[in-house]
């Protein structure tokens, strides 16, 4: 499998890896623009953008785009996140230039129609309902609000709904300007693809555009703080949060690889002492994210009122432990569940297009596989240990409660538990 990259002379970014035996490929345009793009005044519009790239272009009806795919038996979706937006499709191998043509359609000549906005807006405002009401999803939400308060990081992806009723086309076409110039769009293929083909098409396609005004990204400030909404719900929610290194700091394998040994499998520390032995969650888990500038390693637990204290503070103990006795065979198996997980996913042209799209928002190239597991290797149970004392006594935290969580510690008892 073969990695080759190109870019255009405006900037815009053509990665493809090709994989033999495969009849079918993955494509897709991700533009490094997402919720941490928009000012307060846009929370939402990256996503609302995404919906509309559905919704009719200057050659297609919204259904037209639809059957585009479908007529050949292929997928199209998108998602926005935080740092980046993605308009992708899986098709078979004679169907890649259909893909791509209805992609940079999509992108490159939207109608944004009154009507179709008035649709959409309703459907976003039902996906923000829908949200408000799944307590394990919402929490999140509030959870990156503490941890980068005042800041479009932690805002949510979805925005506001006083945000959503009031955008405008005017609006959208608005942010599209400032946000979505060659230089920010990475065109990503894997699987049965022809780099020559697509680079071909692409110059066609995109080679037309006009470089945007770049703009200075709000540099990311992990404050850490509480929140806590009680509610009659039949489970207390907690999500806890400590800042982690960024995605370009080596750290972040250290990080991931604590947070696998802690909460990130059965085998984990907590999921074993938590759920297992004293049976106190149906749910517990630890995961370690990262952006450009900043990360966070988060713990989430459901549980009933009674038992969020004992659990909060059993948590805290499983922390505070780690940087004292994490084993060797504790690391070695979150490396092994690291790898296959990296290795298994690249089983799939979806994965691999999106690794490839992500690696070069990141590094502008693409590492190898070897490299990362490398890397992953190089981790020794210190480097964990180090870490996770580091963690329980140096990083700033936030915390987020929901239901029935009048009795739950506060986020300066737990922070005293660790130090104890």
């Amino acid at each position: 499998m073969t990695v080759q990259t190109h870019t255009l002379d405006n900037g815009f970014r053509i990665v493809t890896e090709q994989m033999p035996g495969l009849q079918s490929a993955a494509i897709g345009v991700w533009v490094t623009a997402g919720g941490r793009n928009e000012r307060r005044e846009q929370n939402g519009i990256a996503h609302f953008l995404e919906h509309m790239a559905f919704k009719g272009t200057k050659t297609r009806t919204a259904l037209q785009i639809a059957e585009a795919i479908e007529d050949v038996g292929g997928y199209i979706n998108a998602y926005t996140s935080r740092e980046a937006t993605a308009y992708y499709a899986r098709v078979l191998q004679n169907d890649v230039p259909l893909a791509l043509d209805v992609i940079s359609d999509i992108l490159l000549n939207p109608l944004f129609e009154q009507s179709e906005i008035e649709v959409e807006r309703g459907v976003i405002l039902q996906e923000i309902g829908q949200a408000l009401d799944t307590p394990d999803d919402v929490i999140f939400d509030w959870l990156q609000e503490e941890a980068y308060p005042e800041q479009a990081l932690g805002r949510t992806i979805l925005g506001p709904v006083e945000r959503v009723r009031g955008f405008s086309r005017e609006d959208l076409t608005g942010f599209v300007s400032e946000q979505y110039g060659p230089e920010q769009m990475i065109l990503a293929a894997a699987g049965a693809v022809d780099h020559d083909a697509l680079v071909k098409a692409a110059e066609k396609l995109f080679g037309g555009l006009t470089r945007g005004k770049s703009t200075a990204q709000e540099p990311a400030r992990f404050h850490g703080g509480e929140r806590r909404v009680v509610k009659d719900l039949e489970q207390a929610h907690m999500a806890l949060a400590f800042e982690g290194p960024n995605y370009r700091n080596a750290e972040i394998y250290t990080a991931q690889i604590y947070a696998t040994a802690l909460g990130g499998g059965m085998s984990s520390r907590l999921f074993q002492e938590i759920r297992e032995r004293r049976g106190l969650c149906y749910t517990i888990f630890a995961q370690a994210g990262a952006y450009a500038d900043s990360g966070m390693m988060t713990i989430y637990a459901g549980t009933s009122e009674a038992e969020v204290p004992g659990l909060a503070d059993i948590t805290m103990d499983e922390i505070r432990r780690a940087a004292d006795d994490m084993s060797a065979e504790e690391v070695a198996r979150a490396r092994a569940q690291m790898k296959a997980g990296l290795l298994m996913g690249l089983e799939s042209p979806s994965s691999r297009a999106e690794r490839l799209a992500r690696m070069v928002q990141i590094w502008d190239r693409v590492p190898t596989v070897e490299e990362t597991v490398e890397l992953i290797d190089a981790v020794t149970t210190g480097d964990v240990r180090d870490f996770a004392a580091r963690t329980a006594t140096q990083s700033p935290a936030a915390l987020a409660l929901y239901g029935p969580v009048a009795r739950a510690r506060d986020l300066d008892a737990l922070k005293a538990r660790l130090a104890a």
